[in-house]
């Protein structure tokens, strides 16, 4: 039964918005628990044990491919994950053979859709690319 003033209607419509309410933070706090399970802290390049020679790779990865290419996970992002891309006999995608020319190709050269790097990665940016990408 409603009162005089409808303070049964102001209450029913406060309860619902509150149950609103609550199931979105509810859905809102599931997500981050489930994405938070995925975030892992970046670890250093002296936690990870990179030379020299690793480090500057990791940071031209970082400048290039990270955007498209996960470097500790298999699962991709626009590209294939590549953790592990040279402990394959085979790259994932192409079924070309994993190891430095063909991998150093790819860079320079591009492939489908990942574009060509050689008139921004000198041989020896590619080198220490590589290097890091062993590492994964």
């Amino acid at each position: 039964m409603q009162s005089k003033d409808g303070s049964s209607v102001k209450n029913s419509r406060r309860n619902g918005r509150a149950r609103f309410s609550f199931r979105i933070v509810a859905v809102l706090a599931a997500f981050a628990m489930l994405s938070a399970c995925d975030v892992e802290r970046r670890k250093s390049d002296s936690e990870l044990g990179l030379n020299p020679q690793q480090s500057a790779g990791r940071k031209i990865y970082d400048s290039h491919c990270d955007r498209c290419h996960e470097p500790y996970s298999t699962r991709g992002k626009k590209g294939p994950g590549l953790k592990g891309v040279f402990q394959n006999k085979y790259l994932s995608l192409s079924g070309l053979p994993a190891n430095d020319e063909r991998v150093s190709d790819i860079i320079r050269l591009g492939r489908n859709e990942m574009p060509a790097y050689s008139q921004i990665l000198s041989s020896q940016d590619v080198q220490d690319l590589l290097a890091y990408l062993h590492t994964l």
